[in-house]
């Protein structure tokens, strides 16, 4: 799978949040604070998992052989990528 710049772009958002998450924990910030970007982190990450899955499902099922048991087999492969996301 080819992964787009908004994906990738996500993921380095995501990057700089953790980031400063650190920085807050080493500038002693309150509790409540950090879990509550460490909650919008998770969100993003949940988020980002979605596109992901999301896409490679599609790829899957337009590259999928003519044969009905190869195209079964890619899409339950997909569907548990997506399980395994939430």
């Amino acid at each position: 799978m080819e992964y787009n710049n908004q994906i990738k772009n996500r993921v380095k958002r995501m990057e700089g949040q953790l980031r400063g998450i650190l920085k807050m924990m080493e500038d002693n910030k309150d509790c409540r604070e950090v879990i509550t970007q460490l909650s919008a982190v998770r969100s993003a990450v949940d988020r980002t998992m979605g596109v992901i899955v999301s896409s490679n499902l599609v790829e899957c099922v337009l590259e999928a052989d003519k044969d009905g048991e190869k195209t079964n087999e890619l899409i339950k492969e997909a569907v548990n990528l997506l399980v395994k996301s939430r």
